[in-house]
């Protein structure tokens, strides 16, 4: 994978890198090849001159299969990037600080051959997935891991918050 398309601070490594599978093609391979197969059959049976659309249906599946080969996700100790597009590109970038929740989600046969989805909200934004990739638990850690658990930590101590509880009922205390 070239890395052309993306850049990166000189503190900032990558973490995770990955496409989705080949399998991500097989509606666009489907349906390629059963328009091949009816300009074909129409060919044989009504005119010669219609197996010419039988070449839509190879373009079909040749654009499928690009369109995931196309398609790259990284994610680093900074930010994480998805790019995808053929014939034009769309790449975004959004920085960890900025990711609110993750999950993954995997179908059955995705638990059986060990592929599935990743979906990260974004805060402000429109949350990006990272779609039919290998072991998406790994992917997901490699995100949650640098942004932390907030829930679990709680700020201050013991002692400053029973001054806060201190203050506030004076506060109380005065307005009533």
């Amino acid at each position: 994978m070239s890395n052309e398309w993306r850049f990166q601070f000189d503190n900032e490594r990558t973490v995770w890198q990955g496409n989705p599978r080949l399998s991500a093609a097989t509606g666009g391979i489907a349906i390629g090849i059963a328009l091949s197969i009816l300009a074909l059959l129409m060919a044989v049976l009504v005119d010669r001159r219609l197996g010419i659309a039988s070449i839509l249906g190879i373009g079909i599946v040749i654009w499928a299969v690009r369109r995931v080969q196309q398609t790259e996700y990284v994610i680093t100790t900074r930010s994480i990037w998805a790019k995808h597009g053929v014939m034009r590109q769309t790449v975004r970038r959004v920085e960890l600080s900025k990711v609110q929740n993750t999950a993954y989600s995997q179908s059955v046969t995705g638990s059986l051959f060990e592929y599935g989805t990743v979906t990260i909200e974004i805060a402000g934004g429109s949350d990006l997935q990272f779609q039919r990739i290998d072991n998406p638990e790994i992917a997901r850690e490699a995100i949650t891991s640098r942004i932390g658990d907030m829930s679990e930590e709680i700020p201050g101590s013991p002692n400053q918050w029973y001054s806060v509880l201190q203050l506030v009922r004076d506060i109380r205390v005065t307005i009533e």
